[in-house]
């Protein structure tokens, strides 16, 4: 029997995106008062990272994360099941769009604004190179298995497990595979440092700057912003100073420079997520 989950994202990526988005609407709208240990994260968030703002301001801005969080979650539907040309037709590519051309070693640097994977989508399906991704495993065998495929609709996606280590990626990489990379949340302790974000030290891995270097690799930016008409994926010029020797200075910046993304549309950046959850030695939690 087809998980019920899933069913549902089938039936209604046939609706006009209107319908979709006023869906996700409602839900984020109940979901923001029944869910009190998620809301309470996001407004520890933003207290964190923008304490000039007012509790009223910071309010509002959490209610609206929760209705992109919702809709962006819905827009999965289509995303990974409407008709290719309806998919197309919502995805718009701007910017610096030569810099995924060719064959040269790149990582996609792509924070986690809610439309990650309508920006992933974009990329796989309107521009032809061969794509790589970090792919954690999900408990439910179902969702696991609807999410590992969706990703690899369009185009040519190759997904690497955590567990695999740096090698294969690197590999991939210097081969002229393009990886799409997400390094801005917290994975923990390990092979993590704290740097700044938003004036607030945060556990984050090194990892664009590694892969960067051992790679061979030229860093590309790539925000991704829900619009009325489905979303805008804009790729930025690639960072002519990445990487450098120091692993911790280069860090420092991948955090100030996703500060400068984040601030050109706060309520879009994925603040559901505990960022702030490993601490330095001796420090309390904040959550």
């Amino acid at each position: 029997m087809p998980h019920p989950g899933i069913l549902f994202m089938r039936l209604i990526a046939p609706l006009p995106l209107s319908w979709i988005r006023g869906l996700g609407a409602v839900l984020g709208w109940v979901l923001y008062p029944l869910v009190a240990p998620r809301r309470k994260v996001v407004l520890t968030n933003l207290a964190l990272c923008f304490p000039e703002r007012s509790e009223a301001e910071r309010q509002s801005l959490a209610r609206q994360s929760f209705v992109y969080f919702a809709q962006s979650f819905l827009d999965r539907a289509w995303l990974w099941h409407g008709h290719p040309d309806v998919v197309r037709s919502r995805l718009k590519i701007t910017g610096t769009v030569q810099e995924l051309q060719g064959e040269e070693a790149t990582i996609i640097f792509a924070p986690h604004f809610y439309g990650l994977d309508a920006g992933a989508t974009a990329l796989s399906q309107q521009i032809d190179r061969r794509y790589t991704t970090i792919y954690t495993p999900q408990p439910s065998p179902a969702i696991d298995a609807w999410i590992r495929d969706s990703r690899r609709r369009f185009g040519h996606v190759r997904l690497f497990y955590r567990a695999d280590g740096l090698k294969p990626i690197v590999a991939a990489l210097r081969s002229g595979e393009v990886l799409y990379l997400l390094p801005d949340m917290n994975f923990g302790p390990q092979e993590s440092i704290f740097v700044p974000f938003y004036g607030v030290p945060a556990a984050t891995v090194p990892s664009l700057s590694r892969l960067a270097r051992l790679g061979r690799a030229k860093v590309v930016p790539i925000t991704t912003r829900m619009t009325a008409t489905g979303y805008e994926v804009q790729v930025h010029p690639a960072w002519t100073d990445f990487p450098t020797q120091d692993l911790e200075a280069d860090t420092v910046l991948m955090n100030l420079r996703l500060q400068g993304y984040i601030d050109t549309m706060p309520a879009q950046y994925y603040w559901v997520h505990k960022r702030f959850k490993t601490r330095p030695p001796g420090e309390p939690s904040v959550y």
